[in-house]
């Protein structure tokens, strides 16, 4: 809900781009950055987001292999700072929030063909799960944020299967029968 706040505060750029949505627990970052480059290679005007940052966090926010730029970064943030003022009031955005928001800001500002969309981690309560993608891409499955996604794999699988959406095509690899389970 608070994802949705701030976006609405921005103009809903998340509705305004075609996605695909990438979640999993190992290889997730791999593969969207591969499927990005693939996109980009065949002509498309593809963003790119993805976490952490290895360098700098300009390196989440790519479009056509190019971090945005930092003057781009200050634009964006300029633009958002008094929605997230108005938001802190009652309950501020998190910092994996304001940067999935300023990733899908830019990518519409730059009119991308599609964006590649990583899950921090999770699914069903990521902040990048309010996009409606075209496909979603489902990595690998393990034991991982037990804290956050449970102990076992199926109560893993289950968050990350919150990425799903009706009538959307998902595209996995093979899985740990217990987590194919859920998966279906």
């Amino acid at each position: 809900d608070r994802m949705k706040k701030l976006l609405a505060a921005v103009g809903n750029p998340h509705l305004k781009t075609k996605a695909v949505h990438i979640a999993g627990s190992k290889g997730k970052g791999s593969t969207a950055t591969m499927l990005a480059k693939m996109l980009e290679a065949n002509g498309y005007k593809v963003g790119l987001y993805t976490s952490p940052h290895v360098v700098h966090m300009h390196e989440r926010i790519v479009v056509n292999s190019h971090p945005v730029k930092n003057a781009e970064m200050l634009r964006l943030l300029n633009r958002i700072h008094a929605p997230i003022e108005k938001l802190s009031k009652k309950d501020a955005p998190t910092f994996f929030e304001i940067m999935t928001a300023l990733a899908f800001m830019h990518f519409m500002d730059k009119k991308v063909d599609i964006a590649v969309i990583e899950t921090g981690l999770g699914g069903r309560l990521d902040s990048t799960n309010v996009i409606k993608p075209e496909v979603i891409g489902i990595t690998s499955l393990s034991i991982d944020h037990q804290q956050q996604l449970g102990n076992a794999i199926d109560s893993i699988a289950r968050e990350k299967a919150g990425v799903f959406k009706h009538g959307i095509p998902i595209v996995t690899v093979q899985q740990d029968p217990t987590a194919m389970k859920v998966l279906r």
